[in-house]
């Protein structure tokens, strides 16, 4: 994914710099973009277990997954976290106005329409991370320290981005080093309140994509500035801090490694290796 990924979007980083023609930035961007969902997809469909594709199937087509209220919840605690930074951020000279809603998005890949981004982004991004890449990393440790690494690689991931002329990211360098850093570092909190939208919605991609196209919205749509962001990144962190805490046995547990698909055998991992080694 890394490999794939970084080749197209390092390639549109050139592109653009030298003045190529948009269409070949977008459709490199494009490119690697979808590079974690067609790679999970290849990844699962040419793989010899027929319980990891009917788990994929299920996660992105099993509506009884999806819990409503736990969705609707989620929603409601991102929405809490960006009027609290705001009111927080008018103790450091910003305005009440944030409130208000902007005329345009920020976020935009070339020249197609930014709301069909939003849902492109959120549907091929979840496809790939909650479809392989959190089960993956989760088959051998317990949610929290999925969490940490999952978040970790899904923010370096967005790293070519930066040098793309146009691109959010490229326009948060340009302005101050400084919300690059805070763009990384935000990310980790998040990833803590997509495993548990995750988990909680027995590990539904169709709720993570929800969620997914839900935040990207609302950080569109609501008139923060960065220095608000800055902000909105600490009280993330004690949002997720409140949701571990409150979920403490669904982050540490450990029933579910060697055994996420629910196979028949629910044979600890451990046990399964020592019963190679006997054999």
């Amino acid at each position: 994914v890394f490999a794939l990924t970084w080749v197209c979007w390092f390639a549109a980083a050139i592109a653009g710099t030298n003045g190529a023609g948009e269409g070949l930035t977008t459709t490199l961007m494009l490119l690697g973009l979808i590079t974690p969902a067609v790679t999970a997809i290849v990844t699962i469909c040419t793989s010899k277990s027929p319980e990891l594709k009917k788990d994929f199937k299920e996660k992105m087509l099993g509506a009884f997954r999806v819990k409503p209220i736990i969705v609707l919840l989620s929603i409601l605690i991102f929405g809490a976290v960006i009027a609290s930074s705001i009111l927080l951020s008018t103790l450091f000279g910003q305005p009440l106005s944030q409130f208000s809603f902007v005329g345009e998005f920020s976020f935009s890949i070339g020249g197609i329409p930014t709301l069909l981004t939003l849902i492109v982004t959120a549907l091929l991004e979840e496809l790939g991370w909650r479809g392989y890449a959190e089960d993956a990393i989760g088959s051998y440790c317990n949610w929290w320290n999925e969490s940490l690494i999952s978040g970790s690689l899904w923010a370096l991931w967005h790293l070519p981005l930066f040098f793309i002329p146009g691109s959010y990211q490229c326009g948060l360098l340009q302005q101050n080093p400084w919300y690059v850093v805070n763009f990384f570092v935000g990310i980790l909190p998040l990833d803590i309140l997509f495993a548990w939208v995750y988990i909680k919605n027995k590990r539904s991609i169709f709720a993570c994509m929800f969620f997914h196209f839900s935040v990207n919205f609302l950080q569109e749509q609501i008139a923060m500035t960065q220095v608000t962001k800055c902000l909105e990144t600490g009280v993330l962190y004690i949002a997720a801090a409140i949701i571990v805490l409150a979920n403490k046995d669904l982050f540490f547990e450990k029933r579910h490694i060697g055994n996420l698909l629910g196979e028949v055998q629910a044979v600890p991992i451990e046990n399964k290796l020592k019963q190679r080694k006997t054999l």
